[in-house]
């Protein structure tokens, strides 16, 4: 229908109203609270998502999705031992 909105959502600063983020950012900096780390991300947009895979980056703080190629960095750096 011409003039209708139906389908359409805003983006709000790389959020859409539902507060999920756009899968469209290359770099992402997670913390400890987000391993283990996959990508897309539990508060990423699932609609256009590629299948689920797990990335190692706890060994040296950065890691790079296969599929999409965002780049993710660790916060604080590489991990310095084991889980507690």
């Amino acid at each position: 229908m011409p003039g209708s909105h139906a389908g359409h959502f805003v983006v709000l600063k790389g959020k859409t109203m539902s507060g999920l983020i756009e899968n469209t950012k290359r770099s992402v900096e997670v913390s400890a609270e987000d391993l283990p780390l996959h990508c897309p991300m539990p508060n990423m947009q699932k609609w256009n998502a590629h299948p689920r895979v797990f990335l190692q980056i706890e060994k040296t703080g950065e890691a790079l999705c296969p599929y999409c190629g965002t780049h993710y960095t660790l916060k604080g750096g590489p991990a310095k031992g084991g889980h507690h």
